[in-house]
């Protein structure tokens, strides 16, 4: 990043943006007068935090000149930037910390230093706080921004949401039986004891017991009391577009679908049976056979993945499934987890919610149908994605798309099979 000479005078050129940082350095006798650690630590614990940067120390942020720094004080410069990753940050950094020279505006070569911070795997706080590089300034991280964070980057362990207390919940706001059917029958004791080992409750700040998102999302009929996105919005349209043009009535079914995650996965396959298009196929020696337009059981697949593997930090999102006359199109709220890629689903396995999809591998599928495929909805062999675009492209003849969209939605297309009649 910025390594090249003719790379660095250009951004220089063009002054500070949310890759580079210029700081001239000031020596009171032989001592670093400015900047202060702190600021050195914020500078860097910010680009850390966002996409990383180029901080030059010897080049002056409002005339964009080369100053430099005087070869005798380099060293006082470089233990001053040390100390500010190993004390003032944490957990502590390592960048990259490079002795260079730039010419002045007179062409004398002038030693700076360069220091390279690439985005990291964990989340920083520095003296000024949890910071992001927004520009060419540094700006505290919003709270709900702050969590979507620190779960992204949950390589460290440092927080999983899922397993974090509900601050306006209590454990009467579960239902016994939905959580009791997770615990093994030899198992006996105090709920809050049986519900902690489940990762369903925990003790919060004040050190009492509360739900756990992964607690309420499995263990309560009223979830959206508390987390108000945890719900499929399911809607099936008129046509093959939002808004036909020329028709008033674009929308043949839509439905809130609520509850306990395993409700809200065989609902909403219910909704998409009971308006997605049937064939009929005339066999040449009599009987007819019915064709779906979408394979149940990649469908069951793909809504079990969008709830489980949803980003729950973020607020006023929601699964949104909608159903149109040629695909089905289902949006599961989050980023991608551990660098995967839409290309990279059908190979790799990853999951953002351990807790929740501990539960939803050990809840039983009451369902005839779904029963002969397995008994619980998720399985710990990554079968899912490969279900989903092999079932589909077998019945439609095209397989199915995942889309990142802004870095923070993953949306899957599921393309219908041709529904003209046959003989």
């Amino acid at each position: 990043m910025l390594a090249t000479r003719s790379e660095l005078l250009e951004k220089i050129r063009l002054g500070e943006d949310s890759f580079l940082e210029l700081k001239e350095v000031k020596f009171a006798g032989g001592k670093v007068r400015g900047p202060t650690q702190d600021g050195l630590a914020d500078e860097m614990a910010a680009f850390a935090n966002s996409a990383g940067g180029v901080l030059l120390l010897g080049v002056e942020d409002r005339s964009r000149e080369v100053v430099g720094i005087e070869i005798d004080k380099l060293d006082a410069v470089e233990a001053l930037l040390r100390q500010a990753c190993e004390d003032a940050i944490k957990p502590p950094l390592a960048p990259i910390i490079e002795r260079m020279t730039l010419p002045d505006t007179g062409g004398v070569e002038r030693p700076i230093i360069r220091v390279e911070v690439t985005r990291s795997l964990f989340v920083h706080l520095s003296p000024g706080g949890y910071l992001q590089c927004v520009g060419s300034s540094k700006r505290p991280i919003p709270p709900d921004q702050l969590a979507r964070l620190f779960q992204q980057r949950s390589q460290s362990r440092l927080i999983r949401f899922d397993e974090t207390p509900v601050s306006r919940a209590t454990l009467a706001d579960l239902d016994e039986a939905l959580w009791r059917r997770f615990v093994p029958m030899r198992h006996t004791g105090a709920p809050e004891i049986l519900l902690s080992k489940l990762a369903m409750a925990a003790r919060d700040e004040q050190d009492e017991w509360r739900p756990t998102v992964a607690g309420l999302l499995m263990g309560s009929y009223a979830v959206q009391r508390f987390l108000s996105g945890a719900f499929i919005q399911a809607v099936a349209y008129q046509g093959t577009h939002v808004v036909p043009t020329g028709e008033s009535i674009y929308q043949r079914d839509a439905q809130d679908i609520s509850g306990p995650l395993d409700r809200q996965i065989l609902d909403a396959c219910a909704f998409v049976r009971k308006n997605m298009r049937l064939a009929a196929y005339k066999h040449a020696q009599g009987g007819r056979e019915d064709l779906p337009q979408f394979d149940m059981l990649a469908v069951f697949e793909a809504v079990t993945n969008a709830v489980a593997h949803r980003d729950y930090s973020m607020a006023g999102t929601k699964v949104r499934l909608r159903l149109f006359d040629d695909r089905l199109e289902l949006f599961s709220p989050g980023m991608l987890p551990n660098t995967m890629t839409p290309e990279s689903l059908p190979f790799r396995q990853s999951s953002r919610n351990e807790a929740l999809t501990s539960l939803l591998a050990r809840c039983p599928i009451n369902n005839d149908v779904l029963t002969a495929h397995r008994q619980h909805f998720m399985d710990k062999r990554g079968e899912g994605v490969p279900i989903i675009l092999e079932a589909s492209e077998r019945l439609a003849g095209r397989r199915p798309e995942y889309r990142l969209n802004d870095e923070s939605e993953l949306m899957l297309i599921i393309y219908g099979a041709r529904m003209e009649q046959r003989t």
